[in-house]
């Protein structure tokens, strides 16, 4: 056997210790398109699908991704530890509190529509009213999280791209009017597999900064 040496083995790299330098929410109702190509071939980052509205601001918590996992186990009388394990049910929510008073924070806090009938209207356009029904309506939305870092050697911009192509309210804070903060309207959201998608979550890393860790070609090549 060949001798190792620890530092080549680990592989460690400060420069992939990634940090949501700026991020942002967007919401749509279903109806909008799923996002399938949110970068382009050089990498380049672009823009939504019509339908999607921008959160705004939130609290500097930012958003939690929290998963619920659990697994049903075989137990055997000649082991310690289950001889059988499988995966019940594997669930993710994101979790935020808005600060902006807008229609976006206003319609996923208290389940309205973000387009169309009962959509609230453009800011200052007209008086903002609604009402909770009788029965609260089961209101799936679209979610897109986008976060920005940048490559520590280059500068240049990474950006996380996380998309819920269906999503359940399983949650709100409260809210609170107080003379000494915002009011803020924090909401959890659940993941649910969409037909389309085939799946509840989707995941992309690209940009300029992380074409930049793309291996040089080989010389000649």
């Amino acid at each position: 056997m060949v001798a190792a040496d620890f530092t080549e083995i680990s592989e460690l790299r400060q420069g992939l210790i990634r940090k949501a330098l700026r991020y942002a929410i967007f919401a749509a109702d279903p109806a909008a398109d799923l996002v399938t190509a949110p970068f382009d071939a050089g990498g380049i980052l672009q823009e939504l699908p019509a339908g999607y509205v921008p959160v705004g601001f939130t609290t500097t918590d930012g958003v939690t991704f929290s998963g619920d996992l659990s697994t049903s186990d075989v137990q055997s009388g000649q082991s310690s530890s289950p001889t059988r394990s499988d995966v019940e049910s594997d669930t993710v929510t994101a979790q935020w509190v808005p600060q902006e008073t807008n229609a976006a924070a206003v319609a996923l806090y208290d389940n309205l529509p973000l387009s169309g009938a009962g959509a609230l209207p453009a800011l200052g356009s007209a008086t903002w009213t609604w009402s909770r029904p009788k029965t609260p309506p089961t209101r799936y939305r679209r979610l897109v999280f986008i976060a920005e870092d940048l490559n520590k050697d280059t500068g240049n911009a990474i950006y996380i791209v996380r998309h819920f192509p269906s999503a359940l309210r399983s949650g709100r804070e409260d809210e609170q009017w107080t003379r000494t903060a915002e009011i803020a309207r924090g909401v959890t959201y659940q993941a649910y597999i969409d037909d389309a998608a085939e799946t509840d979550s989707i995941t992309w890393i690209d940009g300029p900064g992380w074409r930049d860790y793309a291996p040089e070609p080989p010389a000649g090549g």
